[in-house]
């Protein structure tokens, strides 16, 4: 256990935070939007993973390529 609490305490949490903070923002604000819209390219529960489990890239793979556009 100690080894643990050394190996907490050696991050830099003031570069890993905001990280943090921005994968947050964009796992929700990419969760509504899929939420929102009534078609995507592709199936909804195949955004849902890409979102969730592909980090920080899978809600801006999902802004660029998954919302359809309507025009």
């Amino acid at each position: 256990m100690n080894e643990l609490q050394q190996s907490l305490q050696s991050i830099n949490w003031g570069l890993i935070a905001p990280v943090i903070v921005i994968q947050c923002i964009l796992i929700v604000a990419a969760v509504i939007d899929l939420i929102r819209n009534k078609s995507t390219n592709g199936p909804k529960w195949l955004w849902v993973f890409i979102i969730l489990f592909i980090h920080i890239i899978g809600p801006v793979i999902y802004f660029i390529f998954g919302r359809r556009q309507n025009g």
